[in-house]
């Protein structure tokens, strides 16, 4: 699309987020965080597909924690079979052998051992003079080692079920989002850095993805573990356990005011990687462009811009957040002192066993890795969410209006349009287009010409219900356009812009594009040839298989406006759009390709908007625009001889300068 209607479209937005503006003129976020947990509920509602996998994910959990809880307490029934070996082989240096538990317990407090006797009473199974049951100890270890390994197994389990899960859920964020852009109204689209869309389309849906990842499992893992870790706790000790649970109010709260302090500076950072890749990818496109009016240095310190600011928010939410696991393993060595404390007065009164407190400081462990684990995990939950509600942001942004529910279609397209009464503006408060009435005979060229800004591709873009008209109707044939669907309107229409759009691929996939598949390749010859494609083509190494990058940089700018120009010959429409079709085409070229546009034309309704008047001397009808208004209208010779506004026009390309000597 040509530039020519810059000064009535809306300004191109330069920030993805509202608040004030920011360094070069780009919005920042504001200081408010998102709405973290609803994007967090938006997101598990998406994963709702996913409810029988994610129950059993859960149920995987629930069988690998209540496996790894298990392995402590047995752990603990070893180590009391070694202490009481030894303390078996101690009592036999005082009491003769075979004397039990009981006996010496009695002995010792005769003696006025009490502080002994009370730890050996709880003991058990004491016998002066026996060591080490191994066939006991061996049999413990090997249950440990089926209890840990069954945990594993099933851990890896969930970690499988998770991963399906997630990126199931992607590919349907993905396919929403893909479905999303093709609803936009291109004045979405317009008010978009390119760069900022396809942030939002890559690297958030990617941290989603890998947010999940890397929180879902853990988050269910580290819930059971902590229920199933403080029910062994309490079944081993109250009191310990409650000394253990004094900590957890503490952390809690800790991690939420790191949390709420952090979770700005996360939506600041993704902000910030939008606007640094819509300048990478401007920079990049028009990479010629900056070095030929000298702009690298300029390129350069803005991107040095763009670069520090994300620089600084992330240095902030990663420093904020990162203060979450010191904080965490300071409370979690707290904790593991006061019950080695309160653990081993209860051992040497007798009232726990060694194993009981080795298992329990075990518990202490696993019960406060949990908690330093989720609160690790905050920072990634909150950029995910971040980039969460980025994306969502997208999918909630306005769509054009549907089509209607029962279109009216046009049997045969004859091409007859016709804009009646019509009034549209990109903004309310500067009208562009008012009360404009326009009728296109069938097989009819129509030439669009006036000034920057007259709102000549605005009519084309109103044609094609890229935008809608405020008022009035456009009708194909006589019917309302509005009452079609978009796709039987645009499938009669044929356009050529003046930029240049190719993709990835060969180029007869380029000129395919949009083609139907019967055409016969001799049609399809002839077509490049009537358009002068075939010469150069075949002077290419690979012909027709040539592969072309993204921006078709192997060939000329010419070169490229005529496969453009070949591939709305091989659409083979009812009614063709040029808009400034052939600025880009020399004028030999030009001279070529306006005769096979005049046979392309033929028996077509044909709209050519172009700033170059000898492309359109042989017009039906020459249209003149300013402000949106037609100002003449008539055929070539007869506004020449009005000595109008396209006189003025044409005077001020053709006039040569006056000599002097």
């Amino acid at each position: 699309m040509s530039a020519q209607d810059t000064a009535g479209r809306p300004p191109r937005r330069t920030g993805p987020g509202p608040g004030p503006g920011g360094p070069m003129g780009m919005g920042m976020p504001g200081d408010k965080a998102i709405h973290f947990q609803q994007s967090l509920l938006r997101f598990a509602r998406s994963m709702r597909p996913e409810r029988g996998r994610v129950v059993a994910l859960m149920l995987c959990g629930v069988a690998s924690v209540a496996l790894a809880v298990t392995g402590p307490r047995i752990l603990g029934h070893g180590t009391n079979i070694i202490f009481e070996g030894v303390v078996g082989k101690l009592l036999a240096t005082q009491f003769p052998p075979g004397t039990t538990a009981e006996q010496a317990v009695t002995a010792l407090r005769a003696a006025g051992e009490g502080r002994l006797a009370d730890m050996l009473a709880g003991m058990g199974t004491v016998v002066a003079g026996q060591g080490i049951d191994f066939d006991r100890l061996g049999r413990v270890l090997l249950g440990v080692l089926a209890i840990y390994g069954g945990a594993f197994l099933f851990g890896w389990l969930q970690a499988r079920i998770m991963t399906v899960a997630v990126q199931n859920t992607m590919r349907r964020l993905r396919d929403e989002v893909e479905a999303k852009l093709h609803r936009v109204p291109l004045g979405y689209v317009d008010k978009q850095q390119k760069g900022e869309i396809l942030s939002r389309v890559t690297n958030d849906i990617d941290n989603v993805a890998q947010t999940t990842t890397q929180t879902l499992a853990q988050l269910v893992t580290s819930v059971l573990t902590v229920v199933g870790v403080l029910a062994m706790m309490f079944s081993i000790s109250w009191i310990l356990a409650l000394v253990a649970l004094v900590t957890v109010p503490l952390s809690v709260w800790m991690t939420a005011r790191i949390a709420k302090r952090s979770q700005p500076q996360f939506v600041a950072q993704w902000a910030a990687t939008g606007r640094l890749n819509a300048h990478v990818e401007e920079m990049f496109t028009g990479h010629s462009l900056v070095k030929v009016y000298g702009q690298q240095e300029a390129a350069a310190q803005k991107f040095a811009v763009e670069n520090e600011a994300l620089f600084a928010a992330s240095q902030k939410a990663q420093a904020i957040s990162g203060t979450i696991m010191p904080s965490m393993g300071f409370l979690a060595n707290l904790n593991y002192v006061v019950v080695a404390v309160v653990g081993g007065l209860r051992v040497a009164s007798g009232q726990l066993s060694l194993g009981d407190v080795q298992a329990f400081i075990q518990y202490s462990r696993q019960f406060t890795q949990p908690l330093t684990q989720v609160a690790s995990m905050m920072n990634l939950l909150q950029s995910g969410v971040a980039s969460a509600e980025r994306v969502y942001a997208l999918l909630d942004a306005p769509e054009q209006t549907p089509d209607p529910a029962s279109p009216t279609g046009v049997e045969q397209v004859r091409g007859r349009v016709a804009f009646e009464d019509v009034s549209f503006s990109y903004d309310p408060a500067a009208p562009l287009i008012e009360h404009l009435d326009l009728v296109a005979e069938p097989g009819q060229t129509v030439a669009i010409v006036g000034p920057t800004g007259a709102g000549k591709t605005t009519l084309v873009n109103l044609l094609m219900r890229f935008y809608e008209v405020d008022s009035g109707r456009i009708t194909l044939d006589g019917v309302d356009t509005r009452t079609m669907t978009r796709d039987a309107l645009r499938s009669s229409i044929g356009m050529v812009l003046q930029d240049t759009w190719l993709f990835k691929g060969t180029i007869e996939e380029n000129l395919r594009y949009g083609v139907r598949r019967d055409i016969s390749r001799e049609d399809f010859l002839a077509a490049t040839r009537a358009t002068h494609v075939d010469p150069f083509v075949r002077h290419l190494p690979q012909g027709y298989d040539t592969v072309l990058d993204d921006d078709g940089t192997a060939l000329s700018v010419g070169e490229k406006q005529l496969l453009t120009i070949a591939r709305a010959f091989l659409a083979d429409p009812e009614i063709l759009v040029l808009d400034e079709a052939t600025s880009s085409v020399d004028t030999r070229t030009e001279v070529l390709v306006q005769h096979a546009m005049n046979a392309l034309r033929s028996g077509r309704t044909s709209f050519v908007i172009a700033h170059r008047l000898s492309t359109i001397r042989d017009a039906d009808a020459i249209v003149v625009m300013e402000h949106g208004q037609i100002v003449e209208t008539g055929d070539h010779a007869s506004l020449l001889a009005a000595d109008g506004a396209y006189a003025r026009l044409y005077r001020s390309q053709f006039a040569a300068p006056v000599a002097t000597e």
